[in-house]
C-alpha cells in the first residue's frame, strides 16, 4: 500500500505537465507513492503523453472538462493512501521536497494540511497562503499579491518576511497541498461547486472547522509556473474565478452575497442566484 498519492489534474498544458512529471520521475520521493494524472479532456495530447512516456503513472480520463474540484475528488477516490498531495501540473518538484512535507506531517499530528513555499521560474516568491476570504481579507490579499508581483517596496519585503517563517495559516494554495486522507475525507473532500479557484480556501476552512491546523512551511520549496493552462482561455478563466468567489461568499458570507452580485453585474458578470 502506498503512503502517498500524488494527484495531478491536467488540462491543456502539455509542456508544463511533461516538466512536472519528469521532475517527479527523475528524482522520485523516497516515501512509497503513486502518481495519478486526472486529465480533463485535454486536446493537446496530455493523455497520450502520459500513456506513451510514463506507462507506470496511473491515468484517469474524465471524458470532459469537469473542473479542478471534481477531477481532484475522482483522483482521491481512486486511491487509498495515508497522505494525498494535490499538485498542479505547472509545478516542478525539487529533490526531497515531498519527503520533507510528509516528514513534517509525521511530526505534527495536530496539523492536517501543509503547504510549501512556492516560487516562480525566476525564484520570485509567490504568496501561497493567506487569511480566510472575506471583504477585507480579499482587499489585503490582492494588495500583497499584486504588490509582490510588481516588486513594489515595502510590499515585496513584507511578503518575503512572511514566507521566511513556518506558521499556522487559514489556507495554503492547492497548487501544492499535502493532506492526511482521513482529515480530507472527514470534510467530504473538495466542494465540487467550485469549478476552479477558492476550492483550496474552502477545503482548508472545513479542515480548521473540524479542529485541525493548516501549516505553511518555508523549509520546502516548489517551483510554480503559474496559470499556464488558464492562459489558453483568459476570459473563461476570469468568469470561473468570479463564479467561484460568488459561490464562496454565498456559503461562508451570505450577508455579502447580494452586494457581490451587484458588483459583478457592473463588471459584466451576471450569475444565477442558485450558484
Amino acid at each position: 500500500m502506498f503512503r502517498l498519492s500524488i494527484i495531478i489534474v491536467s488540462y491543456n498544458a502539455r509542456p508544463e505537465l511533461e516538466k512536472c512529471l519528469e521532475s517527479l520521475v527523475q528524482l522520485p520521493p523516497k516515501v512509497e507513492h503513486e502518481i495519478v494524472v486526472v486529465d480533463n479532456a485535454s486536446t493537446d495530447g496530455n493523455a497520450d503523453l502520459v500513456r506513451q512516456k510514463w506507462p507506470q503513472i496511473r491515468l484517469i480520463e474524465t471524458g470532459s472538462n469537469l473542473g479542478f474540484s471534481r477531477a481532484t475528488n475522482i483522483g482521491i477516490r481512486n486511491t487509498s493512501s495515508e497522505f494525498i498531495l494535490l499538485l498542479n501540473g505547472d509545478t516542478v518538484v525539487n529533490d526531497g521536497a515531498i519527503d520533507n512535507l510528509v516528514n513534517k506531517l509525521d511530526t505534527r499530528l495536530d496539523v492536517a494540511v501543509i503547504g510549501p513555499k512556492l516560487v516562480d521560474g525566476e525564484e520570485k516568491i509567490e504568496l501561497s497562503f493567506g487569511p480566510m476570504i472575506s471583504p477585507l481579507g480579499d482587499v489585503w490579499q490582492k494588495l500583497l499579491v499584486r504588490g509582490n508581483d510588481y516588486q513594489i517596496e515595502p510590499i515585496r519585503s513584507y511578503v518575503k518576511q512572511l514566507t521566511q517563517k513556518e506558521h499556522e495559516v487559514d489556507w495554503v494554495s492547492g497548487a501544492c497541498l499535502l493532506a492526511r486522507r482521513h482529515d480530507a475525507e472527514a470534510v467530504g473532500l473538495l466542494d465540487e461547486r467550485y469549478f476552479m479557484y477558492a476550492e483550496d480556501v474552502d477545503f482548508c476552512a472545513a479542515v480548521r472547522a473540524n479542529g485541525k491546523k493548516i501549516l505553511f512551511t518555508p523549509t520546502t520549496k516548489i517551483v510554480h509556473l503559474r496559470g499556464r493552462s488558464a492562459l489558453t482561455k483568459p476570459q473563461l478563466t476570469k468568469t470561473n474565478y468570479h463564479r467561484s468567489k460568488l459561490a464562496f461568499y454565498k456559503k461562508h458570507h451570505p450577508q455579502w452575497t447580494q452586494i457581490l452580485q451587484i458588483y459583478l453585474r457592473l463588471r459584466g458578470y451576471n450569475f444565477d442566484t442558485d450558484i
